[in-house]
């Protein structure tokens, strides 16, 4: 078959076609110099009586190339232990996987080889969109100096825009051109459960940076932002991101590597997982449809960076942003157009590339499934949609604009004890919804096409990546742009416009982390359904053939200590970010200490920034270590000792528990964050009294506990559920190769 045949010119097409688009939006925003300019008035664009635009122009110039060398260094940094952990784990992978396939030496290199591919695909797109944040957020401040919000708002949705579609594309020629490489070792149909089985190294490889990405990058972020608020704005009453803070460098920086970086790496390797999920649930598609109808996951991806770019045209040029109140409209337009559109898109390219009916082998017991484009189509809208309303809840329960962060509001003025019992409990409130909405996407996409229903669901979450990774970048694009107007001292104005973008910003990641949440899920239980099918196909039948047994002892037992793994990983991560900005609070304080003219109205020294750099970045590469390794060894160790049955109990029992507790606990932080910003809002006479005062200061401190809720923890809960259901899967052969799956104890 030419390279170019069926369904491979779409897929390739896409890939290519999203990669061109990043590199014209990032043109687009080359053309912004980093020169201070006025805005609407004569010298709108600098506070009065302060540096003129020579000056700014130098400070911003200043403040740019320090957020990107702490960038830079941080990145280097972690992706160096990331190389070196990655090659071990390659000759791991390749070793016992040799091993359980009966010395399939083949199998093994092909698995390690696919893990070593998505592990560098997941650096590369986390340290492509740290570069192009970098970049893009002086160009964001500069244009919030210019009438508007048009220009602003495009510079930071175009930033976005480079991240979204450059990982996509990608993502989606690394993964295809893998599997067209390993057909040629795999030519028949009857031979690609095994091609994609050494696909899903994959995806291991993926989910496995974006773990060290997430966690690192999270603490990184929150050592530096919890650090800064406490000394900063709690104890010193100086304004978020004022020059004078030393910490405040760390802080910008800490954006570009945990939520730009490292959400990049997360939701890559989703996609990564999801596609490979389906792969391997449905590679007995291929006996009856042929290579295009086994590949209909790809398609789908394919189809959605069309969509995705199409849609992007809505906020940038034919329904532009004009003003704050159309700032949150223009980004959820564009999760619910490319939605909309997604659906006939995806049944037209599954009629033209999908055979009138294929089959598809059950995941429990022979029956032998009939499926058709319709069905196929069905379960993606099921996804899409689901996630849809998942992201609306979410935005529901995170925004200001709705009664639950206006009732957290009011809950400030009787303290920080009452914000945080309000909180709390607005967390886990708001985990109904979405879980009710989880259990119906899975009970009628299962009816309708079996497991294999269930992956196309995920990837239906997920059709629409590159928007929702553009909203996602979005967000740290405007925060950064508003600390970098606060260090350059540039008029209020300026500052005010970006926190205008950045709060509808961090609605939208709300947003986005929803449907992370939601996918993630989905994507933890197909690739559940894949480990039981490999196991099944294992054992001849031995094994699985009528499902798991739930009520097995040992099955029961993992399944509670499943369920205790979210907790113990979210505890370690808590308390590193505790730990780490314990250390933080106590070099900023040591400075204003030494240097007590830090703050002065007009301080006649600098503070020193490398030093908080070098904080945060030895916390981060050190704590990063004992939670990664947990969630990567308690399932690789689970299936040696304990055996297959073991494994099943620990994996449902972690994907229960971390859907709740990530939903949570990104909510709340979420709210408190847009709590504290719905209160800086209000003027000084009104109910909530405004900016600096005792209100305020409650929501502060809301805020700065809800920032590793939902920019550490709960996201990294994702990649928990994610990352022990595919590195299960990977090792399946392995595990059951050991005393036919009962492991060394044979306690099954």
């Amino acid at each position: 078959m030419s390279i170019m045949e069926g369904a491979s010119g779409l897929i390739f097409a896409s890939g290519v076609v999203a990669l061109i688009w990043a590199l014209i939006q990032f043109r687009i925003i080359q053309k912004i110099p980093v020169v201070s300019v006025a805005g609407s008035g004569e010298e709108e664009g600098l506070i009065e009586g302060g540096t003129d635009h020579a000056t700014a122009t130098v400070r911003l110039n200043e403040i740019y190339e320090a957020i990107y060398e702490g960038a830079e260094s941080f990145l280097r940094a972690e992706y160096t232990v990331c190389f070196w952990f990655v090659t071990g784990f390659a000759a791991l992978i390749f070793v016992l996987v040799s091993w359980g396939t009966g010395w399939n030496m083949t199998r093994g290199s092909m698995t390690a080889i696919s893990f070593l591919l998505g592990a560098f695909t997941s650096m590369a797109s986390g340290y492509l969109g740290m570069k192009v944040a970098v970049y893009s957020n002086v160009r964001t401040t500069i244009s919030a100096q210019k009438p508007g919000y048009t220009q602003c708002f495009n510079t930071a949705f175009r930033a976005g825009a480079v991240m979204g579609f450059a990982l996509c594309g990608m993502g989606i020629v690394m993964l295809y051109g893998t599997m067209l490489v390993f057909r040629i070792h795999y030519p028949h149909p009857e031979e690609w459960i095994l091609l994609t089985e050494s696909l899903t190294g994959f995806g291991l490889g993926g989910s496995v940076i974006a773990m060290f990405g997430r966690v690192g990058g999270g603490i990184y972020t929150k050592a530096a932002d919890v650090g800064a608020d406490l000394v900063g704005k709690v104890v010193h009453g100086i304004p978020e991101d004022d020059p004078r803070n030393p910490a405040t460098i760390a802080d910008n920086v800490g954006d570009n590597v945990g939520d730009v970086a490292g959400m990049g790496s997360d939701l890559f390797g989703s996609f990564a997982e999801s596609t490979c999920a389906a792969l391997v649930i449905g590679s007995s598609i291929g006996i009856s449809g042929g290579w295009d109808a086994m590949c209909f996951p790809v398609i789908v991806s394919a189809v959605g960076i069309f969509v995705c770019l199409a849609c992007s045209f809505i906020a940038t040029d034919i329904w532009t942003v004009k003003g704050e109140q159309d700032v949150e409209r223009a980004l959820k337009v564009q999760l619910i157009s490319t939605t909309i559109v997604m659906i006939p898109a995806v049944y037209f390219a599954a009629i033209y590339y999908l055979p009138a009916t294929f089959d598809l082998n059950s995941t429990v017991g022979d029956t032998i499934l009939h499926l058709t484009p319709f069905k196929a189509t069905l379960c993606v809208a099921m996804g899409a949609f689901g996630g849809l309303t998942i992201g609306l809840v979410t935005e529901y329960y995170t925004s200001h604009s709705y009664a639950p962060v206006r009732e957290l509001a009011n809950s400030c003025k009787t303290g920080a004890a009452t914000n945080m019992i309000y909180g709390i409990a607005l967390g886990f409130k708001s985990a109904i919804i979405p879980v009710i909405v989880l259990a119906n996407v899975v009970y009628f996409s299962f009816t309708v096409c079996d497991m294999y229903g269930v992956a196309l669901a995920a990837i239906g979450f997920l059709s629409n990546l590159a928007t929702g990774l553009t909203i996602d970048v979005y967000g740290p694009v405007c925060d950064n742009a508003g600390g970098i107007a606060e260090m350059a001292e540039l008029h209020p104005s300026v500052r005010e416009k970006t926190d205008a973008l950045d709060a509808a910003g961090n609605t939208t990641a709300a947003i986005g982390k929803g449907f992370a949440i939601g996918s993630a899920a989905l994507v933890s239980l197909a690739l559940f359904g894949a480990f039981v099918t490999r196991i099944r196909i294992a054992s001849g039948d031995k094994l699985f053939a009528d499902g798991v047994n739930m009520l097995e002892p040992v099955t029961f037992a993992f399944l509670i200590i499943g369920g205790m793994i979210p907790f113990a990983f979210a505890a370690l991560t808590m308390k590193s970010v505790g730990m780490a900005a314990m250390e933080m609070v106590m070099e900023v304080q040591r400075q204003f200490d030494e240097k007590p003219h830090l703050l002065d109205e007009n301080p006649t020294e600098r503070p020193d920034y490398d030093a908080c750099i070098a904080i945060s970045t030895q916390a981060s590469l050190r704590e990063m270590i004992l939670p990664g390794a947990i969630v990567i060894f308690t399932p690789l160790l689970t299936g040696i000792f304990f055996g297959v049955t073991a494994v099943c109990g620990l994996l449902v029992g972690s994907l229960v528990a971390s859907i709740q507790l990530a939903i949570s606990m990104s909510n709340s932080g979420g709210a408190w964050d847009n709590a504290k910003k719905y209160i800086e809002k209000q003027p000084a006479d009104s109910e909530l009294k405004g900016k600096g005062s005792d209100i305020h200061k409650a929501a502060v401190v809301g805020d700065t506990v809800g920032d590793p809720f939902k920019d550490t923890s709960g996201p990294a809960l994702n990649i928990v559920m994610k990352l022990m259901a595919v590195l299960s899967l990977v090792f399946a052969d392995t595990f059951f190769a050991i005393n036919e799956g009962t492991g060394i104890l044979k306690l099954s």
